[in-house]
């Protein structure tokens, strides 16, 4: 099909209609638009895994898990659902860290009041919750939002080997 030009500009005849290349463009720019997913919450299945922290690197099992409950290993992902698995993290007290972090790495809060900012390194921080460091690595690879605060309560964190989940049946992923 060749362009004529007619009244001053140039028209692309169409089965019974003209196109100018600027409607040409705009159809072709409407072709390539994707529709925004969204997946019903009743046809989701969703699983439950294992995870043993013990003599793993802290931030490999904290990215893994963060990956698994966002649901980025699903064939379908939406960024703006909650649509992944859940996941137990046990043996959090026995990540490994790299490095001289255990004695240097710093973990801060804030109590709310001037000059109230708390610091404590990863050592005093496991002695007193064994389970935070892991909490913390986590829930700061999740969105912020309320869409990461609904994706943790997800996340099972616990310092010992036992947790009360086995009914569910988690299968357990290894690193």
């Amino acid at each position: 099909m060749l362009p004529v030009r007619e009244n001053n500009r140039f028209a692309m005849q169409t089965g019974s209609t003209w196109m100018t290349p600027l409607d040409s463009f705009f159809l072709f720019w409407h072709s390539l638009s994707m529709d925004t997913v969204f997946v019903k919450p009743a046809k989701l299945e969703r699983k439950w895994f294992v995870i043993d922290a013990e003599g793993k690197v802290l931030g490999r099992v904290a990215a893994r898990a963060a990956s698994i409950v966002r649901g980025k290993e699903k064939a379908i992902f939406a960024p703006h659902q909650e649509m992944g698995d859940f996941v137990v993290i046990i043996n959090a007290d026995k990540a490994a860290l790299t490095g001289r972090k255990p004695v240097q790495k710093l973990y801060y809060h804030h109590t709310g009041y001037v000059g109230g900012l708390k610091t404590v390194n990863y050592e005093k921080l496991v002695a007193r919750h064994p389970a935070a460091p892991m909490e913390n690595a986590v829930k700061g690879m999740l969105p912020k939002g309320p869409l990461g605060r609904k994706l943790f309560k997800n996340v099972k964190v616990y310092a010992g080997a036992n947790h009360p989940h086995a009914a569910q049946n988690p299968q357990p992923i290894n690193l």
